[in-house]
């Protein structure tokens, strides 16, 4: 027998959706845990209901109401969480429900059309079109940065973007350099961060950073959030897992490709005289 809820959804999304079936005092815990994601969900249940100012027996039924057999069971899945989180390619290596099996092709197209259709049908219609609008608004100047391997996706967005408006830069990995874009920030900026997990700590510092100089801040992540989505105007997830041990890029890659295409609809006529106009100075190269 099951000692917890056959969901496989992280315990975030499940707390996050059933809000509004919560009783008041239940929303008490739910909000505490949101706020302070993961870690009011590994303190004590007294800790935890201090921290809702709620009863600790009022935490035990929060968490039976969530479909678990007690407190150690909603622990359990929650440290399961966090280690998926956080884990490195090497411990990826033995999941087994992550592999091809043998190999078939078939298997990863199976497995890549099912990532990249829970991206694009799982994420808020509101926050798509919050980031499509902060991009597509030409008096808003864009900056966007990357980590190690997701710095593709912000390159590739960023190039698409140039060729639609104005004011638009990918941010290298020179900490000087970031450092020059913060200081000229301000209420009219957009950046766009692509952190996802191992997160980097100098991207959540600097999404910190640009946040308190009023700018507005597009992050794409994965499901488990970057640390950065405490300070994001809107945030876009992705299902990042794969059949290696390395999470894949595709699913967020068919967000950005979305993103791009959403721009380009909104911008009209305005991206295509632009686009016109490089494209002719090209032929005369």
């Amino acid at each position: 027998m099951s000692d917890g809820p056959d969901d496989s959804r992280p315990l975030i999304d499940v707390v996050r959706e059933s809000l509004d079936t919560f009783s008041s005092v239940e929303r008490k815990v739910a909000r505490a845990l949101l706020a302070n994601y993961p870690i009011a969900g590994l303190e004590t249940v007294a800790e935890l209901a201090e921290r809702s100012n709620v009863s600790p027996s009022s935490v035990v039924r929060f968490v039976g109401r969530l479909g678990f057999t007690g407190y150690p069971a909603f622990q359990k899945k929650l440290m399961r969480e966090v280690h998926e989180r956080l884990g490195s390619p090497l411990e990826q290596y033995g999941r087994t429900d992550l592999s091809l099996g043998d190999g078939d092709l078939a298997h990863a197209a199976r497995h890549f059309s099912a990532v990249v259709a829970t991206t694009l049908t799982d994420l808020p219609r509101s926050e798509f079109d919050r980031c499509v609008g902060l991009l597509s608004d030409q008096r808003r100047p864009v900056r966007l940065i990357g980590g190690r391997f997701s710095r593709i996706l912000a390159e590739y967005l960023g190039a698409h973007l140039q060729l639609l408006r104005p004011d638009v830069e990918v941010l290298g990995t020179d900490e000087f350099a970031r450092f020059a874009a913060v200081s000229d920030a301000g209420r009219d900026d957009v950046f766009v961060l692509f952190d996802y997990r191992r997160y980097d700590a100098s991207s959540v510092r600097f999404a910190q950073r640009v946040s308190e100089r009023g700018a507005d801040l597009i992050l794409f992540t994965d499901r488990w959030m970057s640390p950065a989505a405490d300070v994001a105007t809107t945030v876009l997830p992705a299902n990042v897992e794969s059949p290696s041990p390395f999470d894949s890029l595709v699913p967020a890659m068919a967000l950005v490709e979305a993103v791009i295409a959403g721009a380009t609809e909104r911008l009209g006529e305005t991206g295509r005289r632009r686009l016109e106009v490089i494209e002719r100075m090209r032929g005369e190269e």
